[in-house]
């Protein structure tokens, strides 16, 4: 009998009903190449995005009319179960996290990558379910912080939508920073987000931020919830503004302020970074798992039988953290 793998194909863009379980041939490595058994992939707001094909711009690389890679899914963590001939950065057995990136196909029981891309054997310190979301919300707020944003310690940094997948890293990571972090989230996840390291939280359906005497070094909209805009005001004289969601309106932004004035908007698209430069930032941040600094927030688990449950959880907007599937 010949072995199959089970996974979830997007045929076009639409709701998370667009979702079809697809059984098929299991992969044989290339030269280059390892074979993963998935034991916990991600379900994150990117999967979502690439499903809706939004926004609409975005199809022109992902596909026209549907997507040209149409399985889903991009972080994930598993078991080395088959190598190709010119592998040496993995062995059968190892114990290995990272995504799968614009190839997709996470959402799976096995996959195929390459041995360049980005990819990393597990730490003990994380599990399955936590490995599985390391590629989304704290490497991504790892670059915007670190990277995009250029924090440093003392500065003041305002964290929107802070209970999130994205959020709930950022507060984590800008604390370890030694930046002063306020996080804006609804009244039920302000005490988690306080645990995670922000002074200050405040309630987004109660006060708003553009109204407050407050000004801030960095505000990090990880959810594209403002624009540079609205948060304008809010920003010091040197500010920046931060947005991992692209569209027509920040990326006008970041070319205008790019030409004039002191405060910027600023956007990098995280997945398309070199692997190497993603590795190193992915080894940043397990060894702030390690020192205890960072601990992946997970909302719910699923089964991957139910992938088209954990999408529409997901897209909720009122998730604490990520959403995995098992």
């Amino acid at each position: 009998m010949t072995a199959t793998l089970s996974a979830w194909s997007i045929n076009h863009y639409g709701t998370p009903e667009v979702l079809n379980p697809v059984t098929r041939p299991m992969p044989t490595p290339g030269s280059t190449e390892i074979l993963i058994r998935i034991r916990a992939s991600a379900v994150t707001r990117a999967d979502g995005m690439m499903r809706a094909g939004q926004p609409r711009f975005a199809r022109l690389f992902l596909g026209l009319r549907r997507p040209r890679q149409n399985l889903s899914g991009t972080g994930l963590s598993g078991e080395v179960i088959a190598v190709g001939d010119h592998v040496s950065r993995f062995a059968v057995g190892d114990v290995v996290f990272g995504e799968a990136g614009l190839k997709f196909g996470a959402n799976a029981s096995h996959i195929c990558l390459d041995q360049s891309g980005v990819l990393m054997k597990k730490p003990a310190a994380l599990s399955h379910e936590d490995a599985a979301v390391m590629c989304d919300g704290p490497l991504t707020s790892l670059n915007f912080l670190r990277e995009v944003a250029e924090l440093r310690a003392g500065q003041k940094v305002l964290i929107l939508g802070a209970s999130g997948s994205l959020g709930s890293a950022a507060v984590q990571i800008a604390a370890a920073m030694g930046a002063e972090v306020t996080g804006t989230c609804s009244a039920r996840n302000a005490d988690m987000v306080a645990t995670l390291g922000a002074g200050r939280v405040i309630d987004y359906s109660r006060e708003d931020f553009t109204r407050q005497v407050e000004r801030y070094d960095v505000i990090y909209d990880t959810i594209g919830v403002s624009s540079f805009a609205e948060a304008k005001g809010s920003l010091t004289r040197s500010g920046r503004y931060v947005c991992p969601v692209l569209g027509l309106g920040l990326l006008g932004a970041v070319l205008r302020s790019a030409i004039a004035g002191t405060r910027k908007a600023r956007f990098s698209a995280t997945g398309l970074l070199k692997p190497d430069v993603l590795r190193l930032m992915l080894a940043t941040l397990t060894r702030m798992v390690e020192d205890g600094k960072l601990v992946p927030v997970i909302d719910r688990i699923y089964p991957l039988a139910d992938l088209i449950e954990a999408h529409r959880h997901m897209e909720t907007g009122h998730k604490r953290g990520n959403v995995v599937v098992v």
